[in-house]
């Protein structure tokens, strides 16, 4: 059997047109001899809006259920996904060709490496692409370091959880995403961290979409009660496991 990639996506009904960009930019990828990938979307509902733009593709799945936000929707697609690794796709996001060969290419290469992150660009409505400073290095993203940088910057990472590249059986040994409204990936993402070391890489890993309609920039994201619970939650769950000294790998 072929190794196989497992990319995850949520998806709602503002961000379904998306969808066909999303795949296309999947079909660029390349991935060394014996590898796959498959897609498995999974709608954060059960609407009409979303189906007609799922790419007709043996390679994708579509699945719907009951509304609970993308870390439910994402966590709830895991029960499809048979990959050894995990890749994070939103719906109205694109990966840059090579990027899941990159990931890929890391964590076989050290199996002390339990994900990997990379450099994003934000994708503007007129096409034009923006990046920003303050990157890492190129290299290992040492346990730790994420709650740190994160508790010293504001409540923000120096890696973006929506570029993360995973081994599925640590990803479903912490759980999957958080149940959370909102930042249940940079919950998962200071999980990880807490328990494994990972990986930046310097080349563009993403183009990350800014429109009206995504749910980062809604005024209920950043409510400063809601935020202020979501981050105590997050954190307490990354000092907790590393509290407890479970590691990825075991023993290390």
């Amino acid at each position: 059997m072929p190794g196989r990639i497992t990319v995850v996506t949520a998806v709602h009904a503002p961000s379904a047109r998306f969808l066909p960009e999303a795949h296309k930019s999947l079909c660029e990828q390349w991935l060394p001899d014996g590898w796959e990938w498959d897609w498995v979307i999974q709608e954060d509902g059960a609407t009409d809006a979303v189906r007609p733009y799922v790419p007709d593709d043996e390679r994708v799945s579509f699945r719907q259920g009951r509304p609970g936000g993308p870390g439910i929707a994402r966590t709830i697609a895991l029960a499809h996904a048979d990959g050894e690794y995990v890749k994070v796709l939103d719906a109205d996001d694109q990966l840059p060709p090579g990027t899941l060969a990159r990931d890929l290419a890391v964590l076989e290469a050290d199996r002390t490496i339990g994900w990997t992150t990379s450099r994003v660009l934000d994708l503007l409505p007129d096409g034009t692409t923006a990046g920003f400073p303050g990157d890492p290095d190129e290299g290992p993203v040492e346990r730790g370091a994420v709650l740190s940088f994160w508790r010293e910057n504001g409540f923000r990472a120096q890696v973006h959880p929506a570029t993360l590249f995973v081994r599925r059986d640590l990803l479903t040994a912490l759980g999957g995403w958080m149940a959370l409204p909102a930042s249940e990936d940079t919950g998962l993402l200071l999980a990880l961290n807490a328990v494994s070391r990972g990986w930046f890489s310097a080349e563009v890993g993403l183009l990350y979409r800014k429109w009206e309609g995504q749910a980062t920039g809604q005024a209920s994201h950043v409510d400063p009660a809601e935020r202020q619970a979501r981050m105590a939650v997050a954190e307490a769950r990354a000092r907790a496991l590393a509290d407890f000294g479970w590691t990825y790998p075991a023993g290390d």
